[in-house]
């Protein structure tokens, strides 16, 4: 009788207890370069979360000099996290090329982005994605609006104009350009690349160049190398020991005017200013005939699979929400500064970053110039950008020299 009642509890417990399978919820991470998003992407992926209640996502994100090659790591040894936050073009395409991101075609929702999206993360024959298009970012330049205001200066539109703002600020005392060279990315991504466009027709001579019927030598180019080389003169004091991150620190601290950057530095910017802050799109050369304005608003950031998860239908599911007005809405409110790729109606309350977005209405974007076919060669043309855009701006080679080197870089 005593056992009888004994195998009568251990069967109403196997009914009432739930196995492991049904009660664990299955646990994925996502992996970025961006530790500075942690709460915002906390935000964003917990109410993916309240809607899959048995999908949990990690947010660990990894240095972001370390990031792709720690990444490459882990994918050849087939690790690393489920989920990978996606740089555009070739960075993500070698990743896919060695089998470790996943194709991801067969989701549902591509639909809801332009092809120029789509064009940062899928195959040169346009048969395969590997990433979810996700946020773009626009650059142009910060100005510190109490130092305009106290020295009577308006948002320069020309060439002239900006060298003779930056001329008064430092007549004023005061440190016109925050850019410093000790890193080399900064002064081509933040200088040339910001530059060239208004000088030479953007994207049409972007894809000029891809087809060989334009050439960096080309006047357009010397004068927007020219440009940048002009700015050595108005750097802070010391620039060749000042790295990316101090620069992060010494405009917003008020101590330089003006802050050649992106849209993604918004956040940072309203923790630490306690001024007022503006923004200026790049500025045209003096002489342009009348046409379009151009801007950088580059296709930056894309989401994939690792092709080595564990949990393929987990990890499609949450791409699959990434493509939905839920997420965009949500990532504009949590990421200002990154804007979504999808084609749906978004706004974003943070000024700065609708004053970023106003340039679209206006203006033509433009890509980076490097980042799409052009750094195929040995060595690509951004690292032989990297390596003689800077050496200009410390008044070591010339505009031509740079022009030359990075047109023999071109591989077609």
């Amino acid at each position: 009788m005593k056992k009888l009642a004994i195998a009568a509890i251990l069967a109403a417990l196997a009914f009432s207890v739930p196995t492991a399978k049904t009660a664990l919820a299955t646990d994925l991470v996502m992996g970025s370069w961006r530790t500075e998003d942690i709460a915002a992407w906390n935000r964003i992926i917990g109410a993916f979360h309240a809607k899959h209640p048995d999908i949990n996502i990690r947010f660990e994100p990894t240095v972001n000099t370390q990031y792709l090659p720690t990444l490459q790591t882990q994918l050849q040894a087939k690790k690393g996290p489920d989920v990978i936050s996606c740089f555009p073009f070739d960075y993500s395409l070698k990743l896919y090329d060695i089998g470790g991101l996943a194709d991801i075609s067969d989701l549902k929702g591509y639909e809801n982005f332009p092809d120029t999206a789509l064009a940062a993360w899928r195959t040169d024959d346009r048969k395969h994605v590997y990433c979810v298009p996700v946020g773009s970012v626009i650059q142009g330049f910060y100005y510190n609006k109490n130092i305009f205001e106290k020295l009577g200066l308006k948002v320069p539109t020309t060439e002239s104009e900006f060298f003779a703002t930056l001329d008064k600020i430092k007549a004023a005392g005061v440190t016109p350009l925050d850019l410093g060279t000790k890193d080399l990315w900064p002064s081509v991504d933040l200088a040339f690349n910001s530059t060239w466009p208004n000088y030479c027709d953007g994207e049409n001579t972007r894809e000029a160049l891809i087809a060989g019927t334009a050439k960096l030598t080309d006047e357009c180019f010397v004068k927007a190398l020219t440009a940048v080389a002009r700015w050595r003169a108005y750097l802070p004091d010391g620039s060749e020991s000042i790295s990316y991150p101090d620069t992060q620190q010494i405009f917003p601290l008020g101590n330089a005017a003006i802050f050649p950057g992106g849209s993604w530095e918004i956040p940072l910017l309203d923790k630490i200013a306690d001024f007022q802050i503006g923004v200026f799109p790049p500025v045209e050369p003096d002489g342009k005939a009348s046409g379009k304005c151009w801007f950088v608003d580059h296709v930056d950031m894309g989401i994939g699979m690792n092709a080595y998860t564990s949990h393929p239908a987990e990890v499609k599911a949450f791409l699959e929400w990434l493509m939905t007005p839920e997420f965009s809405q949500l990532f504009i409110d949590n990421q200002p500064g990154f804007f979504p790729l999808s084609k749906f109606k978004v706004s974003s309350k943070n000024p700065l970053a609708a004053e970023f977005a106003s340039w679209r209405e206006k203006c033509g974007s433009v890509i980076r110039l490097p980042v799409q076919f052009l750094s195929r060669g040995t060595p690509g043309l951004e690292q032989v950008l990297e390596d003689n855009v800077y050496q200009m701006i410390r008044g070591k080679e010339t505009s031509q020299e740079v022009a030359e080197k990075a047109q023999a870089a071109i591989k077609h």
